[in-house]
């Protein structure tokens, strides 16, 4: 098979015209489908439906101390809910709070917090300190971009490897500008790429020495037990490398049960040392009274222990495989061997990342759009929306049936086909 590279104007005409046509068909067909977003689908969501009835009335929701999680108190979470994180993350449960229904919601809070108190270890409040710059290992999660964006904070990016983030930029940064304060990790299954930082990457992270005194990880482990195979894939732990070099207050650790249990209604948490929590609490005392703890007893009573949530997450994994692997069987067919494009094929996570050739991904997002079928826009998974090759997409596999899946597909493929050919004419 020769690559489009290889041949010459005639046959990428063809090419080019058997895509356009084939679009086209799609198009008049008027299918709405969507890969815009790492949701589960609905066969996931009823996997959970035991979880709406395990508090029946009154009786159940009693704490394990004999709290009335009915009425207000209990700020930091309840201990079962603490020891299930505990247990499933390998976190002691004193550096454990329980929050929200939502991660995200929780690293806005903490940033934004910051911004206005400063964090442990802070001269000042962020916001009082002039430019502030957060590093952003991309292609990564758009939302966490979005969070420094709304907040007024310089984002840098920083080249993800297969091993992780680019560690000589990420430690040249820190160690030498007092104005990075932060950086963004998805340390499992990365978004988008379903990259998990080795040992060697971990360490690094751990063992760094801030310019700055109030810099923090922001360590979303968002997909800590999201495996898509029975092979469980390790991290390793952040806090017992930065006990080791005496940098535990330097991570701020999230984690939820938003794609276990029902994303509009898990419980997040974060964990963080004690000098970190403790300057924290006062500060959220005034926010909340406390979190939805009926929410946290509920997921306590269904679930009981970490391994009814691994049990649980098998389950997961058994419908979202299928769903990857009609995805790199249709590229795997329709796009193999051309040289116009590469893709993940992770081991868990919610995201296949496609690579197209540089200059290109905008344009295969709007032929797509144009053929029925809706991405995450391009360039989303870099700051400021601007991927500086334009050559990466996120494929979200999750949401749609089978058979709409399969449909999107390969009208995606027909749209990477017909702009990649276009690509190399212009060069011919």
């Amino acid at each position: 098979m020769m690559t489009y590279a290889q041949l010459d104007a005639s046959e990428l005409t063809k090419i080019r015209d058997a895509a356009a046509a084939k679009l086209k068909e799609y198009a008049s067909a008027g299918k709405k489908l969507d890969l815009t977003r790492g949701k589960p689908g609905a066969a996931q969501l009823d996997l959970t439906s035991g979880l709406l009835g395990v508090i029946k009335d009154g009786a159940d929701c009693f704490s394990e101390g004999g709290y009335d999680c009915r009425n207000y108190g209990i700020l930091d979470g309840l201990p079962e809910t603490k020891r299930l994180f505990s247990e499933l993350l390998g976190i002691p449960s004193d550096m454990i709070f329980v929050a929200g229904n939502s991660s995200l919601n929780v690293m806005y809070d903490t940033v934004a917090r910051a911004m206005l108190y400063g964090v442990y270890g802070s001269t000042a409040p962020w916001g009082r300190q002039g430019e502030i710059k957060f590093l952003c290992p991309s292609p990564g999660y758009d939302r966490h971009f979005g969070i420094c964006e709304s907040l007024g904070i310089k984002l840098v990016t920083i080249d993800m490897t297969p091993d992780g983030p680019d560690m000589d930029a990420v430690k040249e940064y820190v160690e030498n500008d007092p104005t990075v304060k932060g950086i963004w990790c998805v340390p499992k299954f990365s978004n988008p790429d379903g990259i998990t930082y080795t040992d060697e990457v971990v360490e690094k992270f751990a063992a760094l020495e801030p310019a700055a005194p109030d810099f923090r990880i922001f360590w979303d482990n968002a997909y800590a037990v999201h495996e898509l195979t029975d092979e469980f894939v390790p991290l390793a732990d952040i806090f017992e490398l930065a006990r080791k070099y005496g940098h535990e207050d330097n991570i701020f650790y999230f984690a939820s049960t938003s794609k276990i249990t029902f994303p509009g209604s898990g419980v997040a948490i974060m964990a963080a040392s004690k000098n970190n929590l403790d300057q924290i609490r006062p500060i959220l005392s005034h926010q909340t009274i406390g979190f939805d703890k009926i929410n946290q007893m509920r997921h306590v009573k269904y679930f009981k222990n970490a391994d009814g949530i691994m049990q649980h997450m098998k389950r997961h994994a058994a419908v979202m495989r299928p769903k990857f692997e009609i995805v790199n069987r249709i590229m795997t067919e329709e796009l193999d061997g051309l040289g116009i494009a590469e893709w993940t094929m992770p081991k868990g996570g919610y995201f296949i990342s496609l690579y197209v050739c540089d200059g290109c991904a905008k344009a295969v997002y709007d032929e797509s759009a144009k053929a029925g079928v809706a991405l995450t826009r391009a360039g989303a998974t870099y700051p400021y929306g601007i991927d500086p090759r334009d050559r990466n997409l996120r494929i979200a596999p999750t949401y749609p049936s089978e058979e709409e899946l399969e449909c999107a597909v390969r009208i995606l493929c027909e749209a990477v086909k017909y702009v990649g050919a276009c690509h190399y004419l212009e060069s011919k």
